[in-house]
């Protein structure tokens, strides 16, 4: 929680353990009841007008949704666009949700954004510290190259020909993917499962084209990529920790909506 967010918690008496304010250095014990009053919440989210079009969604409470972002959808509105994913909550919600976390345009899968600004502070935390688990399929070719599983330990770094592209490069940023191998198909292709260590641009693109098997549809990274073809991969998995809960959430893509896999 925002250190400011606490100040006023303190200053206001607004923290309550049975229904009366305790000092923060005060412990708490079993089947206590913690209220907290947050009334000074100032989200710094611009307002994202709605699309007219519903989102698929596949989890949703009273602070949290998940949509399925289709591929070639961007993630977040620049200047005037009113087509993306947050644009297409808000027509769902009647308000302005609020950024998470991002997916690549060309990725589809599981995104979360929050309904309340207040759960925010708890799932960028989350995501500093690794506890918002997030695991992806993808659909790469010549996979005899790959092993079973492993970790994919290359350093990326911007393409100074292409600004749009990342690369492996000696002076890049540290980069960790874990993969593996689910299935192999005859056409030598491969059904590939990855979960992140590390969160650099188009980390799982680079990664998979540095080893010689890169996406299917890949238009940067993969010359054989035909024009028009979508990307095959996507966020499949995700779980984390409900804000101001002890309560594990643990949500998966229905494989029928994986449109790679048969």
């Amino acid at each position: 929680m925002p250190r400011k967010w606490r100040h006023y918690l303190r200053i206001e008496q607004n923290v309550l353990v049975n229904g009366h304010y305790r000092h923060f250095s005060d412990l708490v014990y079993p089947n206590d009841q913690v209220e907290l009053l947050l009334n000074r919440v100032e989200p710094n989210q611009q307002p994202y007008p709605a699309s007219t079009q519903i989102p698929d969604i596949i989890y949703e409470d009273d602070n949290l949704l998940v949509i399925n972002k289709p591929a070639g959808q961007k993630t977040h509105p620049n200047l005037a666009e009113t087509n993306t994913a947050l644009n297409d909550c808000a027509t769902y919600l009647g308000t302005t949700p609020f950024i998470v976390h991002r997916l690549d345009m060309l990725t589809s899968g599981l995104l979360l954004v929050a309904k309340n600004p207040a759960v925010v502070p708890s799932l960028n935390r989350q995501l500093t510290t690794k506890t918002f688990h997030r695991e992806y399929l993808a659909l790469v070719t010549a996979s005899n190259v790959l092993k079973d599983s492993g970790i994919i330990n290359l350093p990326i770094g911007k393409d100074p020909d292409d600004q749009r592209k990342r690369m492996v490069v000696p002076s890049g940023l540290n980069s960790l993917t874990n993969y593996q191998v689910l299935e192999r198909r005859a056409n030598q292709t491969a059904l590939v499962k990855l979960s992140l260590e590390t969160g650099r641009t188009h980390q799982i693109r680079v990664h998979l084209a540095a080893l010689g098997c890169p996406i299917i549809g890949d238009p940067l990274y993969n010359p054989e990529a035909l024009p028009g073809q979508l990307l095959h991969l996507t966020a499949y998995q995700m779980s984390f920790t409900q804000p101001f809960s002890f309560e594990r959430k643990q949500l998966k893509l229905p494989l029928t909506k994986v449109g790679f896999i048969k």
